[in-house]
């Protein structure tokens, strides 16, 4: 595995953000993530909680606009945020539209030329940068909590749902619920994963509940001002599917809350502590 290089590094509510690079042996190409250590790091090893972000973001995204350092110095949590997609990929057409290709990874595993070189992304989120962070960080490796936004929120449901031994807890703010019922999730099915669609259930979260893949206690929240809601998201349908398959879910509306980082800043404090709970 090769050698992790620090970019920077920022004093941070008693611990340190810092911004990391490393090649990557999955991807085949640099990558870079963030990392949020807690002023107790300091003094041994700390729960560990991944952040996947949503279409067109970065590693710095959410460290610089979510406000969670504050509530995971509180709690004691390292937090980790990796790249939304590989970069610099040189596959044609990849960095033509904001909503597929470079910024846009979906957290699955392509299948399909071209994208199968590299967007890799499931493999390099579940193996890869977490044996990095383990190995490199003091954090807990059987104490692991994943959350995201947007398709960062899809990413942690559906990881969690598919690798349940890796993730002892899990919640989303906003997250594409149904991928395969909207225009954003069967645009990247279709190109990472093919036309046959049998494959994509596997990377939906309401069609994994269906399936039987299960978790603890769920945590979602969404606004109800948020543009992206009735045509993209589908929360309905992942409550409607976890209610019958008693897969436990905590489903909050908010008025007046949009698809942002004003949002997810509002409600970051209680994400935080629904990890911490479960990770303590």
């Amino acid at each position: 595995m090769s050698e992790i290089r620090t970019l920077a590094e920022h004093a941070c509510f008693g611990g340190v953000q810092s911004f990391h690079e490393h090649t990557s042996d999955v991807i085949g190409l640099p990558m870079r993530f963030g990392v949020y250590r807690p002023p107790q790091a300091a003094h041994g090893r700390v729960p560990l909680l991944f952040f996947l972000a949503g279409l067109t973001c970065t590693e710095e995204t959410f460290a610089t606009k979510a406000g969670a350092q504050r509530h995971a110095a509180e709690h004691g949590l390292m937090l980790v945020s990796p790249d939304t997609s590989p970069r610099n990929t040189g596959i044609a057409g990849a960095t033509q539209a904001w909503d597929f290709g470079e910024g846009a990874g979906f957290y699955l595993d392509a299948t399909q030329a071209p994208w199968s070189r590299c967007f890799l992304m499931e493999s390099y989120v579940t193996q890869e940068l977490r044996e990095s962070v383990l190995r490199n960080f003091p954090a807990v490796p059987d104490r692991i909590g994943i959350f995201g936004h947007s398709m960062g929120g899809h990413g942690a449901l559906t990881l969690g749902l598919r690798h349940p031994a890796l993730f002892r807890s899990v919640s989303a703010l906003a997250p594409i619920c149904a991928p395969m019922q909207c225009s954003w999730g069967r645009k990247a099915f279709t190109g990472y994963l093919g036309d046959d669609t049998s494959t994509w259930a596997e990377h939906d979260a309401t069609a994994l509940v269906k399936l039987g893949a299960r978790l603890p206690g769920l945590l979602v929240d969404q606004g109800l001002a948020d543009k992206f809601l009735d045509e993209q998201l589908n929360p309905h349908l992942f409550e409607a599917a976890c209610r019958e398959a008693e897969q436990p879910l905590t489903l909050r509306r908010h008025a007046g809350y949009d698809h942002s980082y004003y949002f997810i800043a509002s409600l970051m404090a209680d994400h935080i502590a629904h990890h911490a709970r479960a990770l303590a």
